[in-house]
């Protein structure tokens, strides 16, 4: 199960519709395997973790007790860590 905060569901929506289409595809790719080839757990956060879609990064957290991936921030490379 992969669900998204309101404040990811609104970047993605933000999103060029050809960035949409990227980025949710890899969104919905997480519900098959929430630790695909290329995923980086993020230092200094205590579960967070991260994989790249184009220019974009997105930031999401794993519950595997209940196999659920709440997908905490979309955004561009330059900027979505400055938020953290």
């Amino acid at each position: 199960m992969v669900l998204l905060k309101p404040s990811a569901a609104k970047a993605l929506a933000a999103l060029t519709r050809k960035n949409q289409k990227l980025v949710a595809e890899r969104i919905g790719a997480l519900a098959e395997s929430p630790r695909p080839p290329g995923v980086e757990k993020l230092k200094g956060e205590a579960d967070l973790y991260r994989i790249r879609s184009g220019d974009f990064r997105i930031l999401y957290t794993i519950e595997d007790a209940i196999l659920k991936v709440l997908v905490v921030t979309i955004g561009n490379r330059k900027e979505v860590y400055r938020k953290r």
